[in-house]
């Protein structure tokens, strides 16, 4: 009897062995194939933090170029007056650009977008009629949105008149 207690104490400790030995290297080496277990593990691979790329500021002729369409919508600009009215623009736009690189102190950046205003001024209104001129100046107070509200106001009111005429 004392024999077989003894093999049986004996298998019994060694199963226990294995068993917590099992469960070590388990938990140490695991399945490296699951990935969707509750432990997932990190690449041996450090990852690196990219910074995203800055974008590069837009240039005079981008600027002009994306405000074009809602100006000419607003004045109802012809193609001519649309180039004239576009290289002006792009020509003192680029000047302010260039103003605002320079980083001079506020006093003289003032006299010098001043100066690049009544420049501007002076050439559109030298370029364009004076009704698309003084569209223009309008436009420049109000902003385009509500310069094409109102001119949308106004043709309602026109098509509504002559509606009640041709009664």
């Amino acid at each position: 009897m004392k024999h077989k207690t003894k093999y049986f104490n004996l298998k019994f400790i060694l199963t226990l062995c294995i068993l917590f030995i099992g469960t070590e290297f388990y938990g140490q080496f695991g399945n490296r194939g699951n990935t969707r277990g509750a432990f997932n593990r990190q690449s041996a691979i450090p990852r690196t933090q990219e910074a995203p790329e800055k974008e590069d500021p837009k240039t005079a002729a981008q600027m002009v170029d994306e405000q074009m369409p809602s100006i000419t919508e607003a004045l109802d600009l012809n193609d001519f007056e649309v180039a004239v009215m576009a290289s002006i623009l792009k020509k003192y736009v680029q000047e302010r650009i260039e103003m605002q690189i320079l980083k001079l102190p506020p006093e003289k950046m003032r006299e010098g977008f001043q100066k690049i205003n009544e420049r501007q001024t002076e050439e559109l209104q030298a370029s364009l009629p004076p009704e698309k001129y003084s569209a223009f100046v309008d436009l420049q107070s109000n902003g385009v949105a509500k310069t094409i509200k109102k001119k949308k106001k106004a043709k309602k009111k026109k098509k509504k008149e002559k509606e009640k005429e041709n009664q």
